[in-house]
């Protein structure tokens, strides 16, 4: 790795700590290097807070004139619930910004960076990018498309059951499975399931880690069939109930209306069908337990009733993991 990006390394690390946790902001973290030195490191913790280069200036307590400030996100230069980073950083007197990812926010979309160029600090731009904009993918969807960011997740036997035939699935993934899925719900925004799924497993939906957030708990129930006392009613978390029958989209639009940028489908078998068969996800994370219940138990996909081999719903693996004795695939739409 060169210098700069062995910096811009420490800077994503910054902003991994707010990974979930800055709704409905992207997450973002600064280095400030002065002299090969570091001498101060900021994230942004949550929105209407600083941002991360705001934050690491404010630890740097005024030795940052003539230093290189790394930053994750391009910096601002609007007025937004904070003041502009672009203010900050040129009256620190930072002589050199680098960045990994451009905001596509049109806010923001260059106009920071074309003001730092015009103040003629040097502008070094897209160091590391891939990993930093992995890290903030459902912000950058949501600000080119609208919708939120979907993530499909299942969990299921080795021959590709969500369930036995009796509707059995407790439980099917393994425990060190099952922490890592509190881990995800504690950095999604939302997490959707059927009203099937309320019925059947009484689901809590939310992330059982301690000091993580819960995600905003939607059932989707055209039938008002939910039991008033289902635990997803239980104040723990909000929970958003949509009582009409609508398409996918439609849902994620509603959603989107409503700050919420990625949303997690956990099921159950009808749910995530109808979000393959309209092709609205953005991942799919399938973990794989050692067991296996026979051609009785209930298919995690539904009834896509595909007859022709080129009409298949097709994915791409990312990558495998190993958690205890499952596997997690991790894909994303073919």
């Amino acid at each position: 790795m060169t210098l700069d990006e062995r910096l811009m390394a420490l800077a994503l690390d910054e902003a991994a700590r707010a990974k979930g946790r800055t709704h409905p902001n992207p997450a973002v973290g600064a280095v400030i290097v002065k002299a090969g030195k570091v001498i101060a490191k900021g994230f942004h913790e949550k929105a209407g807070s600083p941002h991360a280069e705001v934050m690491a200036l404010a630890k740097a307590k005024g030795r940052a004139k003539g230093a290189t400030l790394y930053t994750t996100l391009e910096p601002c230069d609007h007025q937004g619930k904070t003041p502009p980073c672009c203010d900050a950083i040129l009256k620190a007197g930072i002589k050199r910004v680098v960045f990994a990812s451009s905001d596509p926010n049109p806010l923001v979309d260059g106009k920071g960076i074309a003001r730092l160029e015009r103040a003629k600090v040097k502008v070094t731009r897209h160091v590391l990018k891939e990993r930093a904009d992995e890290l903030n993918r459902p912000f950058f969807k949501f600000m080119r498309t609208g919708l939120p960011y979907v993530t499909l997740k299942v969990a299921v036997t080795l021959d590709g059951k969500l369930a036995t035939s009796t509707g059995d699935s407790e439980w099917v993934s393994g425990e060190q499975s099952r922490l890592r899925v509190h881990a995800l719900r504690s950095e999604v925004d939302a997490v959707l399931v059927g009203a099937g799924t309320v019925i059947a497993d009484d689901p809590q939906l939310t992330a059982r880690i301690e000091g993580a957030k819960n995600p905003v708990r939607v059932v989707l129930d055209g039938g008002r069939r939910v039991p008033v006392g289902a635990r997803v009613l239980d104040g723990q978390a909000r929970t958003v109930v949509i009582d009409a029958p609508s398409a996918p989209k439609a849902v994620l639009q509603r959603l989107a209306r409503e700050g919420l940028l990625h949303v997690l489908i956990e099921g159950g078998a009808n749910v995530l069908q109808q979000f393959l068969e309209a092709r609205l996800f953005d991942e799919l994370w399938v973990f794989v337990a050692p067991k296996m219940v026979g051609a009785e138990g209930i298919t995690w996909s539904g009834s896509l009733k595909i007859e022709q081999m080129a009409e298949a719903v097709a994915v791409s693996l990312r990558d495998v993991e190993r958690i205890g004795g499952d596997v997690l695939l991790r894909y994303s739409p073919g």
